[in-house]
């Protein structure tokens, strides 16, 4: 079976209005509902997150310098934040969506997004942070387009397609969670999505019949811009699309160099565009494969995502089998990696194209060094944790910026260590105490036998070296100073390092996190608070519509009348005007 998708050719808006004002820069206006919907991804009807009962969630096309409002009315059973994977949000971790800068939507409530995608380009995604929630979907894509007169670094594609790739389990999210907190592995998937659906039967042995897959339909001698997102849980994945070049060109907002890729190994929380021109003879359909990478289980091969690119005149359905890759060989997918490098002609393309400001990185002098390591699975105080550093993060009842904001004490502490520290692990509400415009080096050392993917809130920072063994002072002889890419979510190899470079140029507090859902899940993450000690009156206050929890509980109003979703009133003081405005105006046009 085959199904189309709203992701391939146009992006869809559920109830949207883009209103310049006419001084400032546009808005776009989203209502979302988000609840519960049934689907069949891999030929069994489970329940998934759906938003506006559509599964993927609806695509953000936006372009640069636009303030976003959207909308969300929360119709879960349990409470709901969506963070936006790579949006810097400048001067404004109020609307970062996870639980050290909000508190949770509850169960029945709507509460309005309000950010500007100020000074970015590129290809992003959201997803829900709290619960596990991701595992069951609730993600969308993110685009933010160049304006018209920035031009693109390379020829305007003919077309833009978004890609989703994820390992999928038929339990459900709160069946995972439970799982995890009990010392329970993940386990092999049940299957790989591409868009929401499962697999072409490639192989009758190892698909059932009766899975509705994707389709792309595209014309001969077209170029297309692929947009492809891991928007998984824990399982690092091999993009392809057999016969065809992937010619990378922008990873999360930076332009990379334009390099020919027969593949690419898309880690958890990563996204990449390509452009790949269809210059086949279209005997046949082509696989397009999503397939889980660093594996040696036999259970394994049975898991493939696979879905079908469709020339116009296509002569017959895609047979025989998926183009090979070696599953297990972390050294070529490392220097894979390695071989990604910043655009250095970014002026004729990115918004920001150097996020901290400066192409000569490598000679900025760093103020603060974190070697951070990770470690598996633990028992700490009789509970399943993961740490970095010893320390397994427990997120407090209220969140960091409202205790930041209200000045509240012992909320959390600032003494995030530098360094693992020789002690026994333990739970605790450490923060990194960042310094405003400095420029901190940052080394992720991993300990555990999976790949685990890192992303930082608010920032892009540089990717300057990545290898095998435990980093040392000398590693820093091996880091690329002159053209790492930029980008918010790099990996890290089993047994190897990662080291990231990134001026703290953005006030507020940020989320460092594991990107794997259950290292997340069960403590390995931490923020980073960045105070600029001047007054900054760029900077946004606390939203008028706030919601208040742990010790400031008393400050939340009764909002019962947000139940009604129709009848929200959540947009802030900046966006009623400019809605009214455009009421005001479309009045008026009927009237002519």
């Amino acid at each position: 079976m085959v199904s189309g998708s709203p992701y391939l050719q146009v992006s869809f808006f559920f109830f949207l209005f883009v209103v310049s004002s006419f001084a400032g820069d546009p808005y776009v206006f989203y209502d979302w509902t988000v609840s519960y919907i049934t689907a069949s991804p891999l030929g069994d009807k489970q329940q998934v997150i759906g938003i506006n009962r559509q599964f993927p969630g609806p695509i953000l096309n936006v372009t640069t310098n636009w303030n976003v409002v959207v909308n969300v009315k929360n119709d879960l059973d349990e409470p709901l934040l969506f963070t936006w994977n790579g949006i810097q949000h400048r001067k404004n971790s109020w609307q970062d969506g996870v639980s050290g800068t909000n508190c949770p939507i509850p169960a029945g409530w709507n509460w309005t997004y309000e950010f500007q995608v100020k000074d970015q380009i590129g290809s992003f995604f959201y997803f829900p942070s709290l619960n596990f929630q991701r595992a069951a979907g609730g993600y969308g894509g993110i685009i933010i387009n160049n304006r018209a007169v920035i031009p693109l670094p390379f020829g305007m594609p003919d077309g833009d397609i978004n890609i989703f790739i994820s390992d999928w389990y038929t339990k459900s999210h709160k069946g995972l969670r439970k799982d995890v907190e009990n010392g329970v592995d993940l386990g092999v998937p049940d299957g790989i999505l591409i868009n929401g659906y499962g697999p072409y039967r490639y192989d009758p042995t190892l698909v059932k019949d009766g899975i509705v897959y994707q389709i792309i339909n595209v014309e001969p001698g077209k170029t297309y811009r692929f947009r492809v997102h891991n928007v998984g849980i824990s399982t690092s994945l091999n993009f392809r699309i057999q016969n065809h070049n992937l010619l990378l060109v922008e990873t999360e907002g930076s332009y990379t160099v334009q390099q020919n890729y027969s593949n690419m190994d898309i880690h958890v929380g990563q996204s990449y565009s390509f452009l790949v021109t269809m210059d086949q003879n279209a005997s046949t359909d082509y696989y397009i494969v999503a397939s889980p990478r660093f594996v040696n289980s036999s259970d394994w091969s049975k898991v493939n995502g696979v879905a079908i690119l469709h020339y116009s005149n296509s002569q017959g359905p895609a047979s025989g089998p998926l183009p090979s890759l070696n599953d297990y060989d972390t050294y070529f997918s490392m220097n894979q990696a390695r071989s990604i490098r910043l655009q250095w002609n970014v002026s004729a393309g990115a918004a920001r194209p150097n996020p901290q400001g400066s192409f000569k990185y490598g000679d900025i002098t760093v103020t603060d060094v974190y070697v951070i390591l990770n470690r598996p699975v633990e028992l700490i105080d009789g509970k399943q944790r993961t740490t970095l550093n010893g320390i397994s993060y427990l997120p407090p009842s209220t969140p960091l910026k409202l205790a930041q904001q209200f000045k509240i004490p012992g909320v959390y502490k600032l003494d995030f260590p530098n360094k693992p520290m020789n002690r026994l692990p333990k739970l605790d509400t450490s923060v990194i105490n960042g310094t405003f415009k400095g420029f901190m080096e940052i080394i992720f050392q991993n300990n555990d036998t999976t790949v685990q993917s890192y992303h930082l809130d608010g920032y892009a920072f540089f990717v300057v070296g990545m290898d095998f063994g435990v980093w040392t002072e000398n590693s820093r002889s091996t880091y690329n100073k002159w053209d790492g890419v930029a980008r918010s979510t790099t990996q890290v190899f089993p047994g190897a390092w990662t080291a990231i470079l990134v001026s703290l140029d953005n006030a507020g507090i940020w989320n460092l996190r594991a990107q794997n859902l259950d290292s997340w899940y069960l403590g390995q993450e931490t923020y980073v608070s960045v105070i600029n000690s001047e007054v900054d009156q760029s900077e946004v206050l606390l939203p008028e519509n706030s919601i208040y929890c742990g010790i400031l509980s008393s400050l939340q109003k009764d909002q019962a009348q947000r139940v009604n979703f129709s009848g929200a009133t959540s947009i802030s003081g900046s966006s009623k005007t400019v809605f009214i405005m455009l009421i005001i105006a479309l009045i008026g046009h009927s009237f002519r």
